[in-house]
């Protein structure tokens, strides 16, 4: 009877994916038990039951394994705005999208909580989480902008940068305080709250939000002077951290 070759774990997308969370979840565990430093490349490998050729397939270096699943996330972003519907209101959608970050700590607490101690105390760490921001950050005012854009609004790239900074604030505010909670807090009802803040600073006086209790809807009006704009988004951006 012939057997059937068996399929490497990395040979399928999945497989894939399977094996750069194994080896994120190895690096973080030997980062937080010996040392940032101290821990090599080979060590990481190993931990993960793979070599040291396999894990250059995956990441570059030390810092890139940290944030393993950064690329699939800004993936997720990118498919929830090609799949989104013209009709719904552009804040709206790009806080549903950022809210895949959040969604993606929550589901892996004991990684995440590892990860936010070792970003504060190894500098590398702690830019490589600037520029990982930075690119969720762009991927926002890039969708924003076309929609701003297609709204005839002649301010949309700049209005657009102006939006996703405060989203990306809000949502880097909640994280970080649920972080510091260790997990405890309710990190969904933050974000909406903090999220319905920045939507308010768009959102025209006397205009009134519409949807299902609890969602996150924001009506944002081309017409609003864009320094009115910033304005509102600073004063709710200070409420949401004294909160």
């Amino acid at each position: 009877m012939t057997e059937t070759p068996r399929t490497r774990v990395g040979a399928t997308p999945a497989g894939r994916r399977q094996l750069r969370r194994a080896l994120a979840t190895a690096a973080v565990d030997l980062f937080a038990a010996n040392g940032y430093e101290a821990t090599t490349i080979d060590d990481i490998a190993a931990a993960a039951g793979v070599g040291r050729r396999t894990f250059f397939r995956y990441f570059d270096s030390k810092d890139d394994v940290l944030f393993a699943n950064h690329d699939e996330i800004v993936a997720e972003m990118e498919q929830v705005f090609e799949t989104a519907d013209p009709a719904r209101d552009p804040i709206e959608v790009a806080t549903a999208a950022v809210s895949l970050v959040l969604e993606s700590y929550a589901a892996e607490l004991d990684v995440s909580l590892k990860r936010f101690s070792l970003t504060r105390t190894v500098p590398s760490l702690r830019d490589k989480e600037v520029a990982t921001v930075d690119r969720y950050q762009r991927v926002l005012a890039r969708y924003l902008q076309d929609r701003f854009a297609a709204a005839g609004d002649e301010a949309a790239t700049l209005r657009a940068a102006v939006a996703a900074a405060a989203i990306a604030a809000a949502n880097n505010h909640v994280l970080r305080r649920w972080l510091r909670s260790g997990g405890r807090d309710d990190i969904e009802a933050a974000a909406t709250e903090a999220f319905t803040l920045v939507a308010d600073a768009f959102r025209t006086s006397g205009e009134k939000p519409s949807g299902e209790p609890g969602t996150v809807v924001a009506v944002l009006s081309t017409a609003t002077p864009l320094h009115e704009v910033v304005t509102r988004i600073g004063a709710a951006l200070r409420e949401a951290e004294s909160g």
